[in-house]
Order: structure tokens, then C-alpha cells, then sequence
């Protein structure tokens, strides 16, 4: 029989995934014990466990339950106590734990075990009636939550009630007496009763085994789910479940509970960075509700040190430094560390990989290696290639600029994840979520965030919360995401039934503002602005250059970038950009002084009027490709023909159909004629690409000229222009044969005007299936295949990507029929499978074939991971996802075992 559950620290089968079978939580407890750090003991039920109990809806293996009694009665040995009963009381926490952290998506039940009978053993023991009776209101209010279904909004309210009864509306929960507390106890008890329409279960087993049940249906529940879309997490890896004895950091002054980081998840500087509460629970610290306590005296404000841990409990803080520095060694990597501190003496409850910046993580990378805690190669598999793109995100300028230009800040708060977001206010997630997909930038601002709000903080521009510290979820889930967020605004009040957000100024001025103000966040200082802030470019990062580098000598696959303007060909030079993968002509034409001939080119009367209006585009376009080779000098530059359809040029509006009218010398009536007969019902399957191409080859022949005299006068200049011309919307082999030789002969007839000859390999976009399928048709006339996986995506799942959104949040939310949208990670089943056929039986007719992929896969680490292992030969993104491409490029080389080894 399959082993279920495995106490902390116990060996596991040869061969096994530690990771994959006890969840992050779970191996990282297991390592802490095995190290000998004071770790409180437990027993981990695996993910295995929880897959069956989702195939078997709910119903558990045999034996399970056996083996999690044998388990808890091992913990009774070793901690020398009974669980839920006296003298001395153990009691559990229940806690989630995935293979890859899911900060708060997931559900905990904690003081698991305090039943009635419980609270006066606990509180003897403790010495603390006070203590003993807030254990059981938590434990009350987090049980019928979490495993009854009971709203936490009713115990909030009566919570709320008896402070207002007491006369201190505001006073802390831990300022409630003891007789509060009993009173808060029985109203507790009496809400779930009349809520879950069954009392509290007394019994310890029965909560027991409720509370795994909730664990294990957590992984299921929507916000889980949300999050493993937003990240791509498979839905069948399932939870462990780590049940653990507590520790209380709520006994008093000499106790507390908080987060700390081995170095500091938003800017990477090496020290011990973080936050607690005394006299705490852990739930208090992440949850956002009290603003909590720097750890060390120097992040304290001026005049508060004393309130940090290093002046409040030096010993434990001593402690936690030596134990962070060890468990950082240990994993060679940032730990994120949750710890408890019960009347002095320290113990560790969660060790993991701390989500970091995209600014931290290269720093620390980068240092990593300097320390010699890791090789250049192992630096770099640890950086989140997709985060990269955030270093390339606009920022305010400094407060001290501003305060020059009289702009001054409405409230300040603490810079929970870095960069800057101006937008409208709005007040709740769906808000956030329904105006963003409108196209307005949107800021959400609430008191603080819980994980039903994930789905508005992705689609906001920034985050802002008048509670909560540098570790709670906003903070966390922010940086995650890459999202601009202040957090903890003490000054700020957040009304959400008079709809307000009051903030009060140091000069002592209150301002109000709504919903629809618009607001400027600087998450770099915890600054907030009302009205719109000027943004300015992300600064540069040293040690960038240096991953970098590291990066390039590893990979294999070449980037390029899609560029379709000098300037954006610079830019991706900048940028590392190895060519131009995709240099778009349509979009050339678009400019509002350039469509006008584009116009009367594709409505002109006769073949003589087209000419004539070709005569005036093909200077244009030999002016920006020009400008193109120049900036892209000595690398290739791929460069497509015409690909839209004509009906994509026709004049939309009255005024612009005249003005063709005019120019051409004909009526309007005429025109609008003409218009109407080039209207497609299709036009993404119509008359575009080589179609159009073959149809009216005086436009490729336009612009192959436009290409070669561009390419020509470089050359006279002493430049290395490499043009690559590409034809678009091929299917057929007699399709590419026909355009290749207008194309070839069009070069000849530049090059003998001209006196100058070049080489100019001539290939093919793959967006159709069946050029897929028949790909060794094609390749005896294409020099390289480039994939055009956006429109190869359409074709292949019958999608059209600018409708998808009707449909495709649902497939990949509610109906749970998609894991990844196929427009943002290549579909590998469908797509990828046909890229595969393409390569090989286009290089068994073609064997010196070169390709590439150019679509918006380009850019997205997942389909890079797939390109290296397809063995293409690059692939083109645009410019700002440079960085991500050449870092994933190289993670999925060392993955692949094709990197070479760079040098530090």
C-alpha cells in the first residue's frame, strides 16, 4: 500500500520528488527538521492523498485515516501532550501546502482542538484565562469559516459591536479583557448554530479530519483556481495537507508571530527584512488587519526603533538572523520565513523560495554567484524571465523633483512592490477587472485585500491599502505580479458605503476623493498622488547587463525582434536584439500623411493610375527600410511583403473616401463603388499575402525594389545591410515558386541598375495548417521558414483571436476546458505538433533550412521552453520582451542540456 503520510523530517521512497509528493511547505519542513532547526513537530498528508480524494469526490483512500491517527499519536509522544484534551492540551494547526507556492489562495484552520472543555486546561497551563479564551474565539471563527461555510463578516460584526460596547470602537484585539472575550465566545458559537444550522463540533478527531477535508477541497475553491490560470499551475498536482503542533505568539509581550526575508524581496539588498506583531497569531501578520513592527531597529521610524524586534526581543532576533543565514545557505537561494516566538524561545513554521521584483531577483541572482553560494548557470535558472519585462516599466519621478514642481504627496504609505501606476480609482475587484477590460487604467484601492481580490489587483495598474505591512497579501501578491502597490496608508480611509477615499496630508489638509479620481502611486517610496503623475523610463539595472551576459553565453535559440520602424529597430538593438525577426510593411503605411497614397494606390482606376500611385509609395518605403538595415547594420532583418488584405486599406468614414475622391480625379460615387467591391466577408482568409501578391504583383515588385536600392545605397556606404524578404499566407507550393521568382527576378533587375550585388534569402511565413503538412512541398523554394503563430493559432483551432474573448475566459475559468489561453503560451498539442511536422519534413527536403517563430509566442518563456526543444533556430518578440526571451532562451537550453558554460 501507498505510504500517505510521512512525519517531518522522515525519509522518503528512492527516487521520489520531495517537492512533488509533500508540496512546498511540506519539503521545506522536512529539510528545517533534518537540519535540526527548532521546527514544531508534524506529519504531512501528500498530494497523492488529495488526487484521490478529488477522483473519489471526497471519499479517502483506505487507510488514510489509519495512518494520520497513527501519525497524530506519534506527535502526542514526542510533544508529550493529548491532543484536545488535559492536562496539557495539543493543539494543530491544518495548514495547505502546493508544489509551487499559492500565497493565500488556499485555506488553514488554526487552534484545531481547543473544544470547550480545552479552554480551562489552557488556560492553567498557560497561566493566562485571557489568552486561553482569545485561542477559542479564533479558533471558533476560523473552523466555521473555513470547514462550515460560515461568512467571517458575522464574527467581524459582533467583534466590532463589543468593542463599540465597550466604548473603544478602535481598540485593538488584543486589548479586549477576558470578559469580552467569554461573552465573544458564546455569540460566536450562537452565529454558527443559526448560520451552519449545527453547532461547533466538540469532538478534536471530528474537527480533525473536517478541517483536512477543507484543505483538500480548497484546492478547488475560485481563487485557487484564478491563480493557477494566472500563473499556469496544473489543476491535477493537488495539496498536501501539514498538520503541525502550535506554538502561540499571542501569550503575551515576551510573544509574537511574523515574515521575514533573508534579504529584501523588493530591492535584493542583503539583510534580514521583515515584520512582526507581539502578543500575535501568524494570520494577524499576513492578514493585513494591524499594521505590523519592523524587525530590525534600522527599518523602524525615527523615534520607534524600540518597537522592533532587535530592541524588543534581542535574543530572538539574534537568533533569527543565525537561522535565516543558515537556511539561505542551505538553499542557496532568498528564504521567505514564517516564525513564531512563544515567551521567548523562537521556532520556525514555513521556510520557501521568497517571491521577489523582478529589480531583487536579478540582484540577488547576480550576488548569489559573487558569494559563491551559486555557478552563473544556477543564477540564472533562478530569475522569473517573464518579471524581467518589469525592469523595462515607467517610474515616478523622485518626491523630492516633485516637491520642487509643487507636487506633494496625499498620503504615504509602505513600498510594498515597486513602480509606478497612474489611474482611475475604483473601489472593489470586479470593478477593476470589468473597466480594465474597457481599456481604463484602473487603480484598486480597498482597506486592505484578501485572495478574492486577486483577480481585480491583476487587471488593475496598481494596488493601494490603508492596512496591512510590507508581507501582507497585498504586498505579496503585488509583487508576484509584477504590480505597482502601497500598502499599510494609515492615513488614508477607505468608506466603501459612502464610496470615499479620505486621505489627510502632513500639512494637515483632508482630501477627498471617489471613484473615477484618478491617483498616482510611486511604489518605489510608498507615495500617493492625486491626479496624474508624469512617468518617466525604468532606471537601469547593472547587474542586468551581467545576467545577462551570463544569459547569451548559454543559450542556444537567437532572439530577434519584431520591429517595423527605425526607431523600435533601434530600441531592439539596444535591447540585445540579434536581428529583426519580423519587420511588418502594412504597418508602414499607416501614418496619417502616407495612407492617403496607400488609398489611392488600392482604388485607383486603372493599372496605369496604380503605377503611377506605387511611384509615389515605393520612396517611403525605401526610406524606412533604409532606415531599418542602418540600425540593424551587419544583422538580419526579415522583412514581410504586403500581407493584409486590401479591404483593410479602404476609407471607413465619408470625409476620408472624398479626399481618395479628389486626389484620384474621380467622383465619389465611383470610388465608394470601388470601395464596395474589394469589401471581404473573411478577410483573414481572403485576398491578402501571397494571394494578393500574385494577383497584383506590381506590389511585391514595389516593394522588393524599395528593399534592394535601400540595401544598395547602405552598401555604397561602407554598411552591412542583410535583408531577408519573407512571403506571407502561403499554402501552396506553386504559390511560393510563382512569388519567389517575381521576387528573384525584381532583385536581378536592382541589381544590375544598380552595379551592386547581395545575397538575399528568401523564405516563408508558416501560418497555415497545411503548410504545415506540406511542408516538403515548400522548402525546395524557401531559404527559412519563420512560424506565424498568431495567425497559424487561428487557423489550427478555428479561433479568431480578436472574438476569443467572448468565450475564452470561460473555457479557461468556470468550464475549466483550457489550463493557458493558446494566444499567450503556444498550444503544443495542436500548434506545436504542427510546427514539428513543418521542421521535419521541411529539412528532409531542405536540410540547410533556417527557422524561426515570430509570433507573440516569441516572447512567453513557456513557448521559448518549446521552441529550444522543437530545435528551431530563433525567435522574435517585440522589443520590451527582449530580456525575457534571451533569459528564457537560456533557461530552456540548461533544462535541455544544450547551454554551454558561462563564466562568472
Amino acid at each position: 500500500m501507498i505510504r500517505l503520510v510521512y512525519d517531518f523530517g522522515d525519509p522518503l521512497p528512492q527516487g521520489t520528488e520531495e517537492r512533488a509528493l509533500l508540496g512546498g511547505k511540506g519539503a521545506g519542513l522536512a529539510q528545517m527538521v533534518r537540519l535540526g532547526l527548532p521546527v514544531p513537530p508534524g506529519f504531512t498528508i501528500t498530494t497523492e492523498a488529495c488526487r484521490h480524494v478529488r477522483a473519489a469526490s471526497g471519499r479517502w483512500p483506505d487507510g488514510l485515516w489509519d495512518e494520520v491517527l497513527a501519525a497524530l499519536g506519534r506527535l502526542e509522544q514526542r510533544t508529550g501532550r493529548r491532543f484536545g484534551a488535559g492536562p496539557s492540551p495539543l493543539l494543530l494547526s491544518v495548514r495547505s501546502g502546493a508544489r509551487a507556492s499559492m500565497p493565500g489562495m488556499m485555506d488553514t484552520v488554526l487552534n484545531l482542538g481547543l473544544s470547550e472543555p480545552c479552554v480551562e486546561h489552557l488556560a492553567r497551563e498557560s497561566s493566562n484565562r485571557r489568552f486561553a479564551l482569545d485561542a477559542r474565539r479564533r479558533f471558533i471563527e476560523m473552523y466555521a469559516d473555513v470547514v462550515m461555510g460560515v461568512a467571517r463578516e458575522h464574527f467581524e460584526r459582533a467583534l466590532a459591536d463589543r468593542k463599540a460596547a465597550l466604548g473603544r470602537p478602535s481598540m485593538a484585539d488584543a486589548e479586549l479583557p477576558a470578559s469580552a472575550l467569554e461573552d465573544l465566545v458564546r455569540v460566536y458559537l450562537d452565529i454558527v448554530r443559526a448560520h451552519a444550522r449545527r453547532p461547533l463540533p466538540e469532538d478534536p478527531l471530528e474537527q480533525l479530519r473536517g478541517a483536512i477535508d477543507a484543505v483538500f477541497a480548497s484546492w478547488d475553491n475560485p481563487r485557487a483556481v484564478r491563480y493557477r490560470r494566472m500563473h499556469g499551475l496544473p489543476d491535477d498536482w493537488g495539496t498536501a495537507v501539514n498538520v503541525q503542533a502550535m506554538v502561540f505568539g499571542n501569550l503575551g509581550d515576551d510573544s509574537g508571530s511574523g515574515v521575514a526575508f533573508t534579504r529584501n524581496p523588493s530591492t535584493g539588498e542583503p539583510h534580514l527584512y521583515g515584520e512582526y506583531l507581539p502578543d500575535a497569531q501568524g494570520e494577524d501578520v499576513v492578514a493585513g488587519i494591524r499594521t505590523p513592527r519592523p524587525l530590525a531597529a534600522a527599518a523602524a521610524a525615527p523615534g520607534r526603533e524600540h518597537e522592533s524586534l532587535e530592541r524588543a526581543m534581542p535574543a530572538a532576533y539574534a537568533e533569527l538572523q543565525r537561522l535565516a543565514q543558515a537556511l539561505e545557505r542551505h538553499f542557496r537561494d532568498v528564504q521567505d520565513i514564517e516564525f513564531t516566538i512563544e515567551r521567548g524561545k523562537l521556532y520556525l513554521l514555513q521556510t520557501r523560495a521568497a517571491k521577489r521584483t523582478a529589480r531583487a531577483a536579478v540582484r540577488i541572482a547576480v550576488d548569489l554567484v559573487r558569494e559563491g553560494l551559486r555557478s552563473p548557470q544556477q543564477a540564472i535558472e533562478i530569475v522569473d524571465a517573464a518579471a524581467l519585462e518589469q525592469l523595462l516599466h515607467a517610474r515616478l519621478p523622485d518626491p523630492d523633483t516633485l516637491a520642487t514642481r509643487g507636487v506633494r504627496p496625499i498620503a504615504i504609505g509602505l513600498p510594498a512592490s515597486p513602480g509606478a501606476a497612474v489611474g482611475r480609482i475604483v473601489l472593489d475587484a470586479d470593478e477593476a477587472e470589468r473597466r480594465a477590460a474597457e481599456g481604463i487604467d484602473v487603480v484598486l484601492v480597498r482597506r486592505e485585500t484578501s485572495p478574492e481580490d486577486i483577480h481585480g489587483m491583476k487587471a488593475a495598474r496598481g494596488i493601494l491599502t490603508a492596512t496591512g505591512g510590507m508581507t501582507s497579501h497585498a504586498a505579496v501578491v503585488a509583487r508576484g505580479l509584477g504590480k505597482c502597490c502601497v500598502a499599510g496608508c494609515a492615513t488614508l480611509h477607505v468608506d466603501y458605503e459612502a464610496r470615499t477615499v479620505t486621505a489627510r496630508t502632513d500639512a494637515g489638509q483632508t482630501v477627498v476623493l471617489r471613484p473615477g479620481d484618478v491617483v498616482s502611486l510611486d511604489g518605489t517610496t510608498g507615495r500617493v498622488y492625486a491626479g496624474e503623475v508624469p512617468v518617466e523610463a525604468a532606471a537601469s539595472l547593472p547587474e542586468l547587463d551581467e545576467l545577462m551576459r551570463w544569459a547569451d553565453a548559454s543559450r542556444r535559440l537567437k532572439v530577434y525582434a519584431n520591429a517595423d520602424t527605425p526607431r523600435q529597430a533601434r530600441m531592439a538593438r539596444s535591447l540585445g536584439a540579434e536581428g529583426i525577426g519580423l519587420c511588418r510593411t502594412e504597418h508602414m503605411f499607416f501614418s496619417e500623411e502616407r495612407v492617403l497614397a496607400v488609398r489611392c494606390m488600392v482604388l485607383a482606376p486603372t493599372d496605369a493610375a496604380r503605377a503611377h500611385w506605387l511611384e509615389r509609395i515605393e520612396p517611403v518605403q525605401r526610406e524606412d527600410f533604409a532606415g531599418i538595415l542602418e540600425a540593424m547594420d551587419g544583422l538580419p532583418v526579415v522583412i514581410r511583403l504586403l500581407d493584409w488584405p486590401l479591404h483593410e486599406f479602404l476609407p471607413r468614414e465619408e470625409r476620408e473616401l472624398e479626399a481618395v475622391a479628389s486626389a484620384l480625379g474621380s467622383r465619389a460615387e465611383g470610388v465608394r463603388a470601388t470601395a464596395r467591391s474589394l469589401e471581404e466577408i473573411n478577410p483573414m482568409l481572403g485576398h491578402r499575402g501571397v494571394r494578393l501578391g500574385l494577383t497584383h504583383p506590381e506590389i511585391y515588385r514595389m516593394q522588393v525594389r524599395a528593399i534592394a536600392r535601400a540595401a544598395a545605397a547602405l552598401r555604397r556606404r561602407g554598411l552591412d545591410p542583410r535583408p531577408h524578404i519573407m512571403l506571407p499566407v502561403v499554402a501552396l507550393g506553386t504559390e511560393l515558386r510563382a512569388a519567389r521568382e517575381i521576387v528573384v527576378d525584381q532583385l536581378e533587375a536592382v541589381w544590375r541598375e544598380e552595379g551592386i550585388r547581395l545575397e538575399v534569402p528568401i523564405g516563408t511565413m508558416i501560418e497555415l495548417p497545411r503548410a504545415c503538412l506540406a511542408a516538403a512541398e515548400l522548402a525546395p523554394h524557401a531559404d527559412f521558414f519563420s512560424f506565424g503563430t498568431n495567425d497559424l493559432t487561428q487557423t489550427t483551432l478555428g479561433i479568431s483571436r480578436d472574438d476569443a474573448g467572448r468565450f475564452l475566459p470561460a473555457y479557461l475559468g468556470a468550464l475549466r476546458l483550457l489550463t493557458v489561453d493558446p494566444f499567450v503560451r503556444l498550444d503544443e498539442t495542436g500548434v506545436g505538433e504542427l510546427v514539428r511536422i513543418a521542421l521535419d519534413r521541411g529539412k528532409s527536403a531542405r536540410p540547410s533550412l533556417v527557422a524561426g517563430l515570430c509570433g507573440e509566442h516569441g516572447g512567453e518563456p513557456g513557448s521559448i521552453d518549446f521552441c529550444e526543444r522543437a530545435r528551431l533556430d530563433y525567435v522574435s518578440c517585440s522589443p520590451p520582451r527582449l530580456p525575457v526571451a534571451r533569459l528564457a532562451a537560456a533557461q530552456a537550453a540548461l533544462r535541455a542540456g544544450a547551454g554551454t558554460s558561462p563564466q562568472a
